[in-house]
C-alpha cells in the first residue's frame, strides 16, 4: 500500500482539507490502495445523514472555538484534535463493505503488533475490552471506496464529552462518567508516544510513499471549497 504524503511546507489543520484530500486521491490517483494519517485543530465531524442540532452541542463548540463539519460518509458524530489521529484508506475495491472489513482488520493487526488485544464490532467500532478506541465509517465513489477512522490515542476529554452531547438534558440522562466508561484511550495500553504509534502504523501498512506536488495540493484546496459550503461546514 502507498502512503500519500504532503509537502513539508503544507501545514493545514482544517478537517475539510483532509476530507477533500481523500476524495482527490480516490478520483485522481491510480494506485490500488492508498493510505494517509492526519491531525486537526479541535473539530467535530458528523455523518451525512445526521442533523447538526441533534448530535452536536453547537453553543459549546462556538464558545470553545471547535469547528463543525459534515462528512460524506455515514455513521456517528466524532470529536478530533491534535491528540488523536485520523486514518484514511482509499482503495480500488468496488465493494465498500469488503473495503471496510479489510481496513478494520489492518487496524486490528497494528494494534496487536503493539501488544493490544482489540476486536471489531458490527457497529463499525474497534474495542479494547468493552470500550471503544476507534470508530470507522466509509463511503463509495465510482470504482473507489473510502474508509476513515478516528483512533483515540489521547484526547481532550472535556471537549469530547460536551461537544458531541447536545445539551444539559442529555448529559444528565447519560452521565459524563458513563460516556467515559464507553471509550478508552490507546495511551493507557502502550508505552509508545503518538508519533511512535503513527510510525508503526505506517511501517506496518505501507511499503511505498507518494509525495503530492504543490499543484496537487492546490487542486485539493479547490475541491475543499465544496466542503466549505454551508451544508458541510458550520463556522463560528
Amino acid at each position: 500500500m502507498i502512503y500519500i504524503g504532503l509537502p513539508e511546507t503544507h501545514s493545514a489543520r482544517r478537517l475539510s482539507f483532509y476530507l477533500a484530500m481523500e476524495e482527490y486521491v480516490a478520483r485522481h490517483l491510480s494506485a490500488d490502495d492508498c493510505f494517509f494519517m492526519w491531525q486537526v485543530a479541535p473539530s467535530v465531524i458528523f455523518g451525512r445523514n445526521q442533523q447538526l442540532e441533534s448530535e452536536v452541542n453547537v453553543s459549546y463548540c462556538r464558545e470553545h472555538q471547535i469547528q463543525m463539519y459534515r462528512r460524506k460518509s455515514g455513521g456517528g458524530c466524532v470529536y478530533a484534535d491534535q491528540s488523536n489521529v485520523m486514518l484514511s484508506y482509499v482503495t480500488s475495491e468496488d465493494n465498500v463493505g469488503f473495503a471496510f472489513n479489510r481496513f478494520v482488520n489492518m487496524v486490528l493487526l497494528v494494534l496487536r503488533k503493539m501488544g493490544v488485544e482489540a476486536v471489531g464490532t458490527v457497529r463499525n467500532d474497534i474495542l479494547i475490552g468493552d470500550r471503544k478506541v476507534c470508530g470507522t465509517a466509509s463511503y463509495h465513489l465510482p470504482g473507489r471506496s473510502i474508509v476513515h477512522s478516528t483512533l483515540l490515542y489521547d484526547t481532550d476529554m472535556e471537549h469530547m464529552l460536551h461537544a458531541i452531547t447536545p445539551g444539559y438534558e442529555k448529559l444528565q440522562a447519560k452521565g459524563i462518567q458513563s460516556v467515559r466508561q464507553r471509550i478508552t484511550l490507546l495511551k493507557d495500553y502502550v508505552s509508545l508516544t503518538l508519533e511512535e504509534v503513527k510510525t508503526l502504523i505506517r511501517q506496518t501498512l505501507c511499503d511505498d510513499t507518494l509525495l503530492l506536488s504543490a499543484d496537487e495540493v492546490a487542486a485539493i484546496e479547490e475541491l475543499e471549497a465544496a466542503y466549505l459550503r454551508e451544508e458541510f461546514i458550520h463556522l463560528l
